[in-house]
């Protein structure tokens, strides 16, 4: 388990949070608090939300025709689906970094990272280049790299890729980083390599991570959350929810009884 808890500063909230696809209700009723500089884990059943729920938390669930999301997510104090709230805005503040690696096809492993500056407008080449140093560091991928930053990002490996992917989302410097199963498709390691990357950002980030990985959410995160058909079942410290939960339906799931 995470070794350490950094902060009790409350930096997103989940206020009453739902989603539905059309008619179908993916995610109901969650609230939830996530505290500065942790690690956040999200658990449970293939089916049950998980995706959806991190999805709503930078606002990427309603780019789905048909969707619709109701409830409050507060960033800092601030509502993100208010009306007057800048949704790129959003975006730049909460990142994310999906299943599969999606480095953009057609860049660099330098202008993957900085894309995001590069649509800011900034192209001054020192700051860009500094930038990507530090974020390639950060991803514990600068070595790898260092030698060939204008080769295409997708002539990396496939665990490459993915950190890629990470260093793209720290470039813009966001609070809080979402991960939807970054190591799914990833052999042991690499995964080892993403995790050990995970527990030195959560130094500057908050991270959530939906991981159908149920050792690695215990191995890694400060706290866990356990998702039943869209309902938040328990969450609390990951050593509580692992060796101590206070819910039969989170002991049954952890113990492989169900699910």
């Amino acid at each position: 388990m995470s070794n350490s808890i950094h902060s009790d500063k409350i930096i997103l909230e989940a206020k009453n949070l739902e989603a539905w696809f059309g008619d179908f209700q993916a995610v109901k009723g969650i609230n939830v608090k996530y505290c500065e500089r942790t690690i956040n884990a999200i658990i449970g059943p293939s089916g049950c939300g998980k995706s959806t729920y991190l999805r709503c938390l930078n606002r990427i669930h309603e780019e789905i025709e048909g969707t619709r999301v109701s409830g409050e997510v507060l960033l800092e104090g601030k509502n993100i689906y208010d009306k007057k709230i800048d949704v790129v805005d959003v975006r730049k503040r909460i990142g994310m970094v999906f299943q599969k690696p999606n480095p953009f096809p057609s860049l660099s492993i330098l202008d993957n990272v900085v894309i995001g500056l590069r649509l800011q407008g900034i192209t001054k080449r020192s700051i860009l280049m500094e930038v990507a140093e530090t974020c390639l560091k950060k991803a514990a991928l600068w070595e790898e790299v260092k030698d060939k930053l204008n080769s295409l990002g997708t002539s990396l490996s496939g665990g490459q890729q993915q950190r890629l992917c990470i260093a793209r989302a720290l470039a813009i410097n966001p609070p809080v980083l979402l991960m939807d199963e970054p190591t799914s498709a990833l052999d042991p390691i690499a995964t080892a390599k993403i995790e050990e990357l995970m527990n030195e950002i959560k130094r500057d980030y908050t991270v959530i991570i939906v991981t159908h990985n149920m050792q690695q959410a215990a191995r890694i995160s400060d706290y866990t959350s356990f998702f039943v058909y869209g309902k938040m079942i328990e969450h609390g410290l990951s050593s509580d929810i692992f060796t101590n939960p206070k819910e039969k339906q989170t002991e049954d799931y952890i113990s492989g009884r169900f699910g």
